[in-house]
């Protein structure tokens, strides 16, 4: 035990408190959990990209060369390549957490049953991973955001996605929650089906303007206010 610390120490390690020939395969299978883990948050972000690259959407693309072609058939697609890239690879080190986890249990604590599996997706699942983490990075880096036409995305709801604020301002005014989700859901609809501005159609209310001032349902109808946290949360994430 004491050779075991001394060299455990040398290396940086710390002694297993059980173990037999080999360390117990529950460490390795966490370890391989926590890099499926990290692949599942990168299909997310590279899922999120591909969404937001789609035509009727594009509020940002991948960086794309200008000799690079999106698509041998058609000349103006500029389909986001690598994030469906990153989205494959991600399956692949998902692939190895389920063999880490079989490995576990070992003939008397010691068969080589694990041995032929690690040989596989240790470096496999490390290095896949390793080059996603290092594509992923290269695209947020470069990565092409157009503001103006998330606006114009917003805007195509026509102040419908205020629709929460408006009912719970409503409530304030001391009308029950379940009226001013009713009153609400009926302009909204109305708006929906007739393509109108909530803010417009709300105005024209006389009930709802008695109780709420022009400037205050204007503040309930602005962007301003749902941003108001975004540098406390990029503080809180980039300490």
């Amino acid at each position: 035990p004491n050779v075991e610390k001394h060299v455990a120490k040398k290396l940086s390690l710390k002694v297993e408190p059980i173990s037999t020939q080999v360390i117990p395969r529950d460490r390795h299978a966490f370890y391989f959990s926590v890099l499926g883990i990290i692949a599942g948050s990168i299909e997310r972000v590279a899922t999120e990209i591909r969404h937001l690259q789609r035509t009727e959407v594009y509020e940002l693309q991948e960086f794309f060369s200008k000799n690079q072609k999106g698509s041998s058939a058609m000349p103006h697609k500029k389909n986001p390549i690598l994030s469906e890239n990153l989205t494959g690879l991600a399956r692949m080190v998902r692939s190895a957490v389920i063999p880490a986890l079989e490995n576990i249990a070992l003939w008397h604590e010691r068969d080589i049953s694990h041995s032929s599996v690690e040989r596989n997706i240790g470096p496999d699942a490390n290095i896949t991973l390793d080059f996603a983490l290092v594509r992923l990075t290269n695209i947020l880096d470069n990565m092409i955001v157009y503001p103006k036409k998330m606006l114009e995305n917003l805007n195509i709801t026509k102040g419908l996605i205020f629709s929460q604020e408006l009912m719970l301002e409503i409530t304030k005014t001391g009308l029950s929650r379940e009226k001013s989700y009713k009153m609400v859901q009926s302009y909204a609809k109305k708006c929906f089906a007739e393509n109108l501005d909530l803010f417009n159609v709300i105005q024209s209310d006389k009930f709802i303007m008695s109780k709420i001032t022009p400037k205050k349902l204007k503040s309930i109808f602005s962007y301003s206010k749902h941003f108001k946290n975004v540098n406390l949360i990029f503080r809180r994430v980039f300490k």
